[in-house]
């Protein structure tokens, strides 16, 4: 066949480099050099002399064409007749007999070709990668040298191509991991938004004076508190004070990822690695890279994953699931608990030295019931928040006396039981005063023992009183035999009475028992 060399190399190089789609570039020119050169199929690949195998980039024959992203493993003897081969750029091998070279042959059964003939002709990339492009006819000794010469032709478009297209695809993938990223830390901002420490100069100022030594370190911080007392908030004024925080803030609640993804969720996965990882997915520590990682309820991570983080901690540095590539990673840890992990060390239940490298700088939060003297503020502050969220015009005027209730609730939910209670008193508030009470002492004690009156201490007298006339309203006056309020005091019936006449407390005809006055209700 007589060709126009010049006319050939423009008219194919316009189809291989006309699409940034690698797949479409392919199909173009195998639609164009088919004309040409027997050819029944075409593909891209690119050798990895690492893993000792081929990746495939595109297939393209007569039926269209597809990208691809399948290793293809090759026997020790193929990779090491590959690296006796001469792949010289611009030098096409053709392969008329497959049976003939043993690297041929045992494409030919990986990929299950049928008797064919092929010419590879190797691709050197700017970067550097080797590339390989694979053109196969069905049948022996279909290929002439004259085809390899046209052939070779063409290696500068075609590396050019898939150079592009490789790049292309990094884009891709960086807009995607970009994307992602974006997301993820806007929902975390989100949750975020409006968190200040209220009462860091009074019920928290050693928690707050502890947060300004460490937050210039890159020291791990172990936060220990009841649930409920703040710990996130915590965290986020230590990453905000440290030099990381221009970096990402990243949120793990290790109790809530179930055991089998706690890996992939934390140090990432690559693709293939398990059932339904269908892409490469980075771990929350390489999120985190730059930042502070903040892993709640630690005492939550299984026994394998705790191994992994100690890795983390040690050499700063991790594994995908599934992989072997070592990545770097340089990210703070702050970690909580209200879990006793000293105990748990005890019992085998978390790592010693993990315990001890967690533990370097601990702070200790304490709970609300430890610091009333922030509750008014708190109010203050949530009423701010949730009025703005519930839509309200204006915050509620409180009710005389709440205040000193909220203050006298043991609290055990602390601080997020607090900010549940405002939010719940504002979705039921239909005007008027807002009164909290009936959300305070319906989860208190069965019997409660009042310590104040209208912000007043009670002195010992009449805290006892205020008890007696309580368990005689029990009782409906009964003071002896049983079920006697004397029984259920544990004293003597005539001790009692002894007790009450001190105490001005009438009984029997001397007063209709059972009423309490509203000045110690």
């Amino acid at each position: 066949m007589n060709i126009n060399e010049k006319d050939f190399f423009h008219q194919a190089t316009i189809r291989i480099c006309g699409s940034l789609e690698i797949d479409q570039a392919l199909l173009h020119s195998f639609l164009y050099l088919k004309d040409f050169i027997p050819l029944d199929e075409m593909w891209l690949a690119l050798f990895d002399k690492d893993i000792g195998a081929l990746r495939a980039i595109a297939i393209a024959d007569f039926t269209g064409a597809k990208k691809m992203d399948t290793i293809v493993p090759l026997p020790h003897n193929v990779r090491t007749e590959i690296d006796k081969q001469d792949f010289t750029p611009k030098k096409v091998t053709i392969i008329n007999r497959m049976e003939l070279n043993p690297m041929a042959l045992n494409l030919s059964i990986i990929l299950g070709y049928p008797e064919s003939s092929c010419m590879i002709f190797p691709l050197l990339t700017d970067s550097a990668r080797l590339g390989v492009l694979v053109m196969r006819a069905g049948g022996k000794d279909r290929y002439l040298d004259s085809h390899a010469r046209w052939v070779a032709m063409l290696h500068d478009p075609f590396a050019v191509a898939m150079s592009n297209a490789l790049r292309h695809e990094d884009v891709l993938k960086l807009k995607d991991m970009l994307a992602d990223d974006n997301q993820y830390l806007t929902r975390e901002l989100r949750q975020l938004a409006g968190d200040k420490i209220v009462g860091a100069d009074s019920g928290l100022k050693n928690v707050m004076d502890m947060v300004h030594q460490v937050a210039p370190r890159d020291n791990p911080v172990l936060l220990m508190g009841e649930t409920g007392v703040g710990k996130e908030v915590v965290a986020n004024a230590i990453h905000y004070a440290s030099p990381r925080k221009e970096g990402p803030f990243i949120k793990v609640n290790s109790g809530a990822i179930p055991e089998g993804l706690i890996d992939s969720e934390l140090f990432g996965h690559e693709k293939g690695a398990f059932t339904g990882a269908v892409s490469q997915k980075r771990g929350r520590f390489e999120r985190a890279h730059g930042g502070t990682i903040f892993l709640d309820e630690i005492g939550d991570l299984p026994m394998q994953a705790q191994s992994r983080l100690l890795r983390v901690i040690q050499q700063k540095e991790l594994e995908r699931v599934g992989g072997t590539k070592t990545i770097t990673v340089d990210t703070r840890i702050i970690a909580a608990t209200h879990r006793n992990l000293e105990q748990m060390v005890g019992n085998n239940r978390f790592r010693e030295d993990l315990w001890y490298r967690l533990s370097v700088f601990p702070i200790v939060i304490p709970p609300l019931r430890q610091r009333n003297s922030d509750i008014p503020a708190l109010v203050e502050h949530f009423l701010k928040r949730k009025t703005r969220e519930l839509n309200f015009r204006g915050i509620p005027p409180i009710a005389p006396g709440a205040i000193e209730r909220l203050i006298d609730y043991p609290w055990k939910g602390n601080v997020r039981e607090l900010e549940n209670m405002v939010e719940r008193a504002l979705i039921q508030y239909s005007g008027g005063l807002l009164n909290f009470g009936h959300f305070i002492f319906s989860q208190a004690d069965d019997t409660p023992v009042l310590s104040k009156v209208n912000g007043r201490k009670l002195k010992l007298d009449e805290l006892i009183a205020s008890h007696i006339r309580l368990v005689l309203e029990e009782t409906q006056g009964k003071i002896s035999g049983a079920g006697g309020a004397a029984e259920l005091l544990g004293i003597n019936p005539n001790t009692l009475r002894c007790r009450m006449d001190k105490l001005g407390i009438k009984y029997g005809k001397k007063k209709q028992v059972g009423h309490i006055t509203n000045s110690q209700s």
